[in-house]
């Protein structure tokens, strides 16, 4: 019987060695989500502050918290197509889990300076005609337009 009991111990106190780790790591704060945000507008534009505003908010409604687990960038580049372009290559070269672009004037410099950083893109008046992606049902590489509702 004495056999038994210490089996059951050493069983149990296994098991709470090895969950003890998932515990505490769970614990733990998540790990920071980095998002890069490319605009061709001025930080003032108001259609745009609005599209912002409702990013952010979709982000608190699937529970993400700016600070927390979540980090964004966010440039302005204007229309200069020389500013863009840098804009593009400083969020390329800070590694984000994924950059939100807006239209093809930045969609394409962000494809010239990174084909590993995931590029989505809400707009663009002819991604595949402009090269931005293989086809809309199969894009290919790591730029792919998303449905906005």
């Amino acid at each position: 019987m004495r056999l038994c009991l210490q089996r059951r111990e050493f069983i149990a106190g296994l098991g709470s060695a090895v969950t003890w780790p998932l515990s505490v790591s769970a614990q733990q704060r998540e790990r920071m989500r980095r998002i890069a945000i490319l605009l061709p507008a001025v930080a003032d534009d108001a259609v745009f502050q609005t599209r912002v505003g409702a990013f952010h908010q979709a982000l608190a409604l699937l529970g993400r918290t700016i600070g927390r687990d979540l980090r964004i960038d966010t440039r302005w580049a204007g229309v200069n197509a020389a500013d863009i372009r840098r804009h593009a290559a400083e969020l390329a070269t800070s590694a984000p889990d994924v950059i939100l672009a807006h239209g093809s004037s930045t969609v394409g410099p962000l494809l010239q300076v990174t084909r590993t950083v995931p590029i989505v893109f809400p707009t663009a008046s002819d991604p595949v005609g402009a090269g931005l992606v293989d086809s809309l049902a199969r894009p290919g590489g790591n730029a792919n337009r998303i449905h906005v509702v």
